[in-house]
């Protein structure tokens, strides 16, 4: 018997990147997967490929930072899955435009970071709440990032945007603990994800600049959307039934150097 077996798990922002590597994680630890992203043809995507190595999925799409679309992407997931055991907000957006002090930055970009990054998350825990309560309790893991705990310079947005879903995450994890749903989070340090190497294109060359920002880890490389996954596997399983309100760094041990070394999340 698989770790998830019969459990349901709905991850935005789950067509590509750290998305994609939860559901496949979860997928392969027995759970019925919903891929909800913005990108509808890569949700499909991934669905299908889940499907043909003969697990459950389906793909539903939406903005999270649009209630009526949080809403409908829930209540897709439960019609097609039939309930809902783990959310998992991972949706998240760092334009490579939008690397700017808070002077520089305008209105419109800082709310569309902040919309994605915290609003999403804020929206699709309302709608899905009443779902896993529903089942008697669940877990909700919301991604944040290291840039939660200590940014660099030039991410005034995205930086807010994670230490807001940290406090979301200890704030839901005392309002919901009775109705037993855990909440807790994962800071990913550097991960290779498209949104990283965007990153990188954008301040120098992709692949110098990745193997840089690696060799800042003290494990001497970058994530990989498979480590995040790992992780959320665990947090969501019965070995994790006694951690609620906590963040956990998977970073390479990038925050035990006490300061910001190069790179970016």
């Amino acid at each position: 018997m698989n770790m998830h077996d019969g459990r349901v798990v709905l991850v935005t922002g789950g067509a590509i990147g750290i998305g994609a590597g939860i559901c496949q994680a979860f997928a392969e630890s027995g759970a019925s997967v919903s891929v909800a992203d913005i990108d509808g043809e890569a949700a499909r995507q991934l669905a299908d490929k889940l499907k043909s190595d003969s697990h459950r999925a389906v793909a539903v799409t939406g903005d999270v930072s649009v209630l009526k679309d949080a809403k409908r992407m829930v209540n897709e997931s439960i019609e097609s899955l039939g309930a809902l055991d783990v959310l998992v907000n991972n949706a998240g957006i760092q334009p490579t435009a939008s690397y700017m002090n808070a002077e520089q930055m305008d209105e419109e970009t800082w709310d569309r970071i902040i919309g994605v990054n915290l609003k999403g998350q804020f929206l699709m825990a309302k709608f899905s709440i009443p779902h896993i309560r529903a089942r008697g309790g669940g877990t909700i893991i919301n991604i944040a990032s290291v840039q939660g705990l200590q940014s660099q310079p030039l991410v005034p947005a995205y930086a807010a945007s994670k230490g807001g879903s940290l406090s979301l995450t200890r704030n839901m994890a005392l309002d919901f603990s009775d109705d037993n749903i855990r909440v807790v989070a994962i800071n990913p340090g550097t991960i290779d994800t498209p949104l990283a190497r965007g990153a990188a294109r954008a301040f120098g060359d992709e692949e110098e600049l990745l193997q840089l920002w690696g060799s800042a880890h003290p494990l001497g490389r970058i994530g990989t959307p498979k480590d995040i996954g790992a992780t959320a596997v665990f947090l969501a399983s019965e070995g994790a039934s006694f951690i609620t309100g906590e963040s956990v760094n998977v970073d390479g041990g990038y925050m035990a150097l006490g300061a910001w070394a190069a790179g970016t999340d």
